[in-house]
């Protein structure tokens, strides 16, 4: 299908701008597929396309117009200094029905993971999340999914998915390879407190606003472990994006946004990231667009910045440290990397300790386990595991 993946999209027009600063644009360093040109896939690092559907976005349906403003904001930015070869694909024609475009986005992010290139989406409605995890399902192994978002979108009318409730088809589809499921940047009032008792008894978890806001490097090793990551740009406050339907006066500010945007990109796990929601119709002066663009040139400069540490390098690269926790009998392992610094610890599956899982940690967990103390990060994932 590969070879075909074009007759699934529009062409899109490549912006001009003036260059009285004279510094060059990103405009002027992807590779556009336009009206006379496809690009090659072959070689690619990263494929950017949009997605010209918010038809389950509810009161949001305007961020079907979405991709084309960000695109707009992306192109003038300054290209990064470590550019790799990036494609823009251009804008995935709508379906005829909801179903026909989720099944367009779940072919083509199958047909590009596989070919070892990074879908960046730009929507649309977040309910296409459903489409990029089911696209991961040929690789035969549990997926990691990390979701931004200021409400957790369960619940509501199981047969009616929408952008409010796609978490539900996530969750029910089978096979079930979902091994871990994280949102960063929840709201206590926008949030039922039944929905986060089922995450807890899922052993899956919601990270609050505060948290995030105030430690956003702690959000670090968990975007480091995300194999699918989905953000909704209503999880930024309002007064950085006013852009969504569902904005509200708190949220992730701007340059917090950014931060998780870029270590999203700098995991070497990271198979698809999506932005989802933007509605130009509630944008003034495109501040939100080019918020939004900023975000995209985090994430691509955190994929060409990866440091292929794990999964892509053997552990004997790394700097091994073991500390022994007598008190309750158990040694846990923890790697460091020399290329990034960062921070990974070993965790047996219970009953079977000749197998292990590797998770990404921080500094401070070997800090906390050094001592005396198990880190909160090792009991979590030691469950997900029974």
């Amino acid at each position: 299908m590969l070879d075909g993946i074009y007759d699934l999209f529009e062409s899109v027009m490549t912006p001009h701008y003036s260059n009285a600063e004279g510094s060059q644009r990103i405009a002027e360093r992807i590779d556009v597929h336009s009206f006379d040109h496809r690009p090659e896939l072959e070689g690619a690092r990263v494929a950017i396309f949009g997605i010209m559907d918010g038809r389950k976005s509810g009161d949001n349906e305007g961020c079907s117009e979405g991709p084309q403003r960000i695109r707009e904001c992306l192109y003038k930015l300054t290209p990064h200094a470590h550019w790799q070869t990036t494609i823009d694909l251009g804008d995935l024609r709508p379906g005829v029905t909801e179903a026909d475009t989720s099944a367009a986005v779940q072919s083509v992010v199958s047909e590009l993971t596989q070919q070892g290139i990074v879908p960046v989406i730009l929507g649309g409605g977040q309910d296409l999340t459903t489409s990029m995890y089911r696209a991961l399902e040929p690789f035969g192994k549990p997926v990691q999914l990390v979701t931004l978002d200021a409400r957790l979108d369960f619940g509501a009318d199981p047969d009616q998915g929408t952008s409010r409730n796609f978490m539900n088809d996530i969750i029910l589809h089978e096979p079930n390879y979902l091994f871990s499921y994280t949102n960063i940047g929840h709201q206590g009032y926008l949030t039922d407190p039944d929905t986060l008792d089922l995450l807890e008894k899922m052993q899956f978890e919601s990270i609050r606003l505060g948290q995030a806001v105030d430690r956003p490097e702690w959000m670090e090793p968990t975007l480091r472990d995300a194999d699918l990551v989905s953000i909704d740009t209503g999880v930024i406050r309002g007064s950085d994006h006013a852009a969504n339907a569902f904005s509200g006066p708190n949220g992730i500010d701007a340059k917090t946004i950014c931060q998780l945007a870029r270590y999203a990109g700098l995991s070497d796990q990271l198979k698809a990231i999506g932005v989802f929601e933007h509605n130009p119709d509630l944008d003034n002066r495109d501040l939100g667009a080019q918020l939004i663009g900023q975000v995209v040139w985090h994430i691509l400069d955190g994929i060409y910045a990866q440091k292929s540490d794990y999964p892509k390098c053997p552990l004997s690269e790394y700097a091994k440290y073991v500390v022994d926790l007598s008190e309750i009998e158990q040694a846990v392992t923890f790697y460091k990397s020399g290329k990034s610094d960062r921070w990974w610890m070993e965790i047996p599956y219970p009953g079977n300790k000749n197998q292990t899982h590797l998770a990404g940690c921080s500094y401070e967990d070997y800090v906390e386990a050094s001592q005396g103390k198990m880190p909160d990060r090792w009991w979590k994932i030691i469950q997900k595991l029974n």
